[in-house]
This record gives structure tokens, C-alpha cells and sequence, in this order.
């Protein structure tokens, strides 16, 4: 867009200066003449010939503006603009938010879709807000069947609000607190954009101590950063190397005593679950979440010390780039340390939406525990989960039965109800709230993104944003549909006491299918 107004601009400036001359003259050519014709009275035909000549001209003019506008066109007659997007959706990277970014050069994310993305056979208008809302007997007649399949158990819980109006349409239980495994991360998010806003970023430095010479690299509690080649647009540790590098080297410093500082964060590293392969211990210092593969979402076995294993890597980038350092050790850096260098996350928006698209349990702890440095607590699991709350009840949220001990859901201990689930959805699409919004854009699309990129084959692709939730024996979902008349709906689905995932995650989809219909 920005390519093409630019190029736009000049070529209509250049259209409009050469037709004004014409424009000027002939009010004048008409009203006097050729210098041998006598001097005709002002009649009504030459005035209108006049108005028509004018007309046309100023016709001619805004052709060629249009034209312009239209461009701009190379010399085989297509369009640049057009040669320019068919280059473009050639590239790869952003769509799924797993690789969004700000760093220079790097590829930029996808623009995040609406509410949803129109289904085949869907409204073709756009989500509107004067359509007449389903009716709740309808409603309940197409859901009651579906949540009671007895795959979903004997405890379930559902409710379904209109986004618009904030009246909720069905109510099985939505006030019963029930386990919610990974729709807990619909709270944290929340919670994180309220505290922190969405343009927060999370900063990793390195700090030179004066009087030793210790280098000290201090974790700043981001979870995207990275130690990959390619870093796409997350905050680069090899970066920091390199940075850090250039400014001993201008200190004529070729060696140094490096050490970590991970002290913004307290409590314990690991999570009350114990060592999983879905969440490595929580450290202020980590690179790729600790993973032991490229991967970087899913579960997968992580390093038994983040910290320490970003801080080796982070001394052979150093080498790299010819400064020689020590083994690091844990420290912490004084107050007197002079900061080198520092990368930045991108913006708490973006990591929001990767936590939501791929339900990251890393970021999720995270930010949880930076939601507690915002509100004056320990940075810790219990420091988090208290400040998630806080944060909650602040938004007037219906806080009954909720219970929070962690940012991911992964402890079982968990407890929230699907009037607060939809509470939270419809906050986030709160018109006065829009640092509220990636908590709806980053929501997992049906059959395209996320956790939902193999799910709705056969039923609403598209049409159905969800944040998923999966435990031993609990299945969860919660998100957003719009129905066929293009009302926006939030649902919430609580299911404990299943025995058969699949089957259950199944009818679960088939609830949200029939909500979207």
C-alpha cells in the first residue's frame, strides 16, 4: 500500500499540473475570443458550451488521474502493483504468527484476520452489529444434544454470549468451575495485555561490571528469544553477541569473565507437573525455550537448565565474533554495571498471539510472572497466578470459582467457568479495549492455524477461532463463531471425567460446527 501511494502521488500531481494551464485558459478563450471575431453577448448557449468544455477537460484530467491511480504499469502493461503482490505471496513466514517478528529486514507477519475468516457458503458481508442476534431456544436446541454425548463425561459446563450486546444465548452450568487446561491462556493474556499493554517489550543486555571486568549477560524474561541462524524477527541472542562484541573491541577488550543473571524472576524453576517434555524449567534466561531440537512449538525434551545453556552458546557467539570468555556461572549484576548492548522482543501483541496459536506454555509462564512485576509481586508461580486474578477482577470480570496456579494450564488445580471464559472473549472484542484485540487474532483458526490446523476438516473451517485445552481427562474449548447472519458469538465448552480424547475433542467440534451454523 505504502508502494503503491507513493508511486501514485507523483504521477496525479503531474496530471493535475499540466491540465491546469487548460483549465486556466479556457474561462478566459471564452469569455474573449479570438482578437478578430467581434465580442459576443454573454447567452445562455455560449455559457453552456462553455460549462461543457470545462467539464470535459476537467473529465480528461481525472481520467488520467484514474488511470494513475489504477497504476502504476511497467512497459509490457501489467500492473506493478500486481507483479509486486504476486512476488510477495511467493514468500513464506507470518501467517501462523510462529514466526512473526519486527526485526529489520525480517519478514514481516501476515495481517491478522478478522474475527474469522468467511467460510464457503458463509455471509459475504462483513461481522456487523445490526443483525438480529440467533435466538436462544434455537440455540439450545442445536447444543443441548451435542454436549451431552457421553463422550464428554458426566461434568461439563458451556455458555454462549453475543459479542455485541453481551447477552448470553445459552447457559449449561456457566457458572461452574470446572478444570480448564489450556483456556487458561485466554486469562493470561488478557491479564498481560491489561498489565503491560500490548506494545511491552522484554529486553535481554549484556552489562560490563567496572572494577572486574566481569560481562554479565542478564535475562530479561524472554521467552521467544532465540539462538537460531535465522532468528525471524524474535530477539537474536547471536545478535547480542555480536553487539556486545563490537563494543568490548572499541574498549580494546578481547577477554572476559562471563556470567549470568537470571535473578528477575524467583520461586522455583520447575513446574509443580515436574520435568515435561510441554514446558521447560522457567528461567529469566533461556534461548528457543530450551528445546533440544529446531522445532519451536509442541512438546519436545528440554535442556535441564536453560539458563546456563543459553549463556554456553551465548560465549561461543562470543568467540565467534573474537572475544575470549570464561565458562559462565550464575551472578548478578551491580548497579554500577554499564550496559553494552540489548535486543528486544517484539511487541507483547505478537507474543500473545504465538502463546494463543500454538498454546505455548513457555510464553505463557512468562507472562504470567511479568504480570507480576507489573503489579508489585514476585515473579514467580504463585506471584503470577495472584496478579492474573488481580488483574481480572480490576475488568469486572465474574471471578466466582476461579482459581488460579499457573499462566498455562497445565496444573490440574486450575479452576474457571465458562461465564468468565466468555467474560474474557468479550472484553477483548470491546470497541473501547483495543489492546485487548490479539487475544481474539491470535486465537487458532479452524482447519488453517495453531491447534486447530488439523480440526473442522469435514465442518467449520474458517468460521470457528478457538483456544483449545487438553489434560488427562478434560477437554476444553473456547473462542469465537459467526454465524451465518453475521453475528459474532463467544462460546466456552468445560468438559472433566472424559475417558476418550478423541472422541470428546470430536464432540466438542461438533458443538462449536452447529453454534457456527
Amino acid at each position: 500500500m505504502a508502494r503503491l501511494a507513493n508511486a501514485v502521488r507523483p504521477r496525479l500531481t503531474r496530471a493535475v499540473t499540466a491540465v491546469r494551464p487548460s483549465l486556466a485558459r479556457l474561462p478566459k478563450a471564452v469569455r474573449t475570443g479570438p482578437a478578430h471575431l467581434p465580442r459576443l453577448p454573454r447567452t445562455r448557449t455560449v455559457r453552456a458550451w462553455r460549462y461543457t468544455a470545462g467539464a470535459a477537460t476537467a473529465g480528461l484530467a481525472l481520467a488520467a488521474g484514474a488511470v494513475t491511480v489504477a497504476g502504476p504499469w511497467d512497459a509490457t502493461g501489467q500492473r506493478t502493483a500486481e507483479r509486486d503482490r504476486a512476488a510477495a505471496a511467493e514468500r513464506s513466514g507470518g501467517a501462523d504468527h510462529g514466526r512473526a517478528g519486527t526485526a529489520a529486514g525480517a519478514l514481516r507477519p501476515a495481517p491478522s484476520a478478522g474475527p474469522v475468516l468467511a467460510g464457503l457458503g458463509g455471509t459475504s458481508g462483513a461481522v456487523g452489529t445490526t443483525r438480529t442476534a440467533p435466538d436462544a431456544r434455537a440455540v439450545a436446541e442445536a447444543l443441548d444434544p451435542l454436549l451431552d454425548a457421553p463422550a464428554l463425561g458426566g461434568g461439563h459446563a458451556a455458555a454462549v454470549v453475543d459479542v455485541t450486546t453481551g447477552e448470553r444465548l445459552y447457559d449449561a452450568d456457566a457458572g461452574r468451575a470446572l478444570t480448564p487446561a489450556s483456556t487458561t491462556k485466554i486469562a493470561t493474556a488478557v491479564a498481560a495485555l491489561s498489565a503491560l499493554g500490548p506494545d511491552h517489550r522484554l529486553t535481554t543486555r549484556t552489562a560490563l561490571e567496572p572494577d572486574t571486568g566481569e560481562l554479565v549477560l542478564v535475562g530479561g524474561g524472554d521467552p521467544t528469544l532465540t539462538a537460531h541462524a535465522r532468528d525471524g524477527g524474535w530477539a537474536s541472542l547471536r545478535a547480542l553477541a555480536a553487539d556486545t562484541a563490537k563494543a568490548l573491541a572499541e574498549r580494546g577488550i578481547r577477554k572476559v569473565t562471563l556470567s549470568y543473571d537470571t535473578t528477575l524472576f524467583t520461586g522455583p524453576a520447575l513446574h509443580p507437573i515436574g520435568v515435561n517434555d510441554n514446558l521447560a524449567p522457567v528461567s529469566a534466561l533461556t534461548a528457543d525455550e530450551g528445546r533440544t531440537d529446531d522445532s519451536t512449538s509442541g512438546p519436545v525434551t528440554r535442556v535441564g537448565d536453560p539458563a546456563a545453556d543459553a549463556a554456553a552458546k551465548f560465549a561461543l557467539f562470543l568467540k565467534d565474533a573474537g572475544i575470549t570468555a570464561t565458562h559462565p556461572g550464575p551472578s548478578k549484576a551491580s548497579t554500577r554495571a554499564q550496559t553494552l548492548a540489548g535486543v528486544s522482543s517484539p511487541p507483547l501483541s505478537a507474543l500473545v498471539e504465538r502463546m494463543l496459536t500454538n498454546s505455548d506454555n513457555d510464553i505463557a509462564e512468562a507472562l504470567a510472572r511479568h504480570t507480576a512485576l507489573a503489579g508489585g509481586r514476585p515473579a514467580s508461580f504463585a506471584g503470577g497466578a495472584g496478579a492474573i486474578a488481580t488483574q481480572l477482577r480490576k475488568l469486572g470480570l465474574p471471578m466466582a470459582g476461579a482459581v488460579f496456579r499457573d499462566g498455562s494450564g497445565l496444573d490440574r488445580a486450575d479452576r474457571l467457568t465458562p461465564g468468565l471464559l466468555t467474560g474474557l472473549l468479550v472484553r477483548a472484542a470491546d470497541p473501547d479495549r483495543p489492546g485487548l484485540r490479539p487475544v481474539l487474532t491470535g486465537l487458532p483458526v479452524a482447519g488453517f492455524t495453531g491447534t486447530l490446523s488439523n480440526r473442522y476438516a469435514d465442518g467449520a473451517s474458517g468460521v470457528v477461532r478457538a483456544k483449545t485445552g487438553t489434560l488427562t481427562g478434560v477437554n476444553t474449548l473456547a473462542g469465537t463463531v459467526v454465524t451465518p447472519a453475521g453475528r459474532l458469538l463467544a462460546f466456552a465448552f468445560l468438559a472433566s471425567g472424559t475417558t476418550d480424547p478423541t472422541e470428546a475433542q470430536s464432540a466438542l467440534d461438533k458443538a462449536a460446527t452447529a453454534l457456527a451454523g
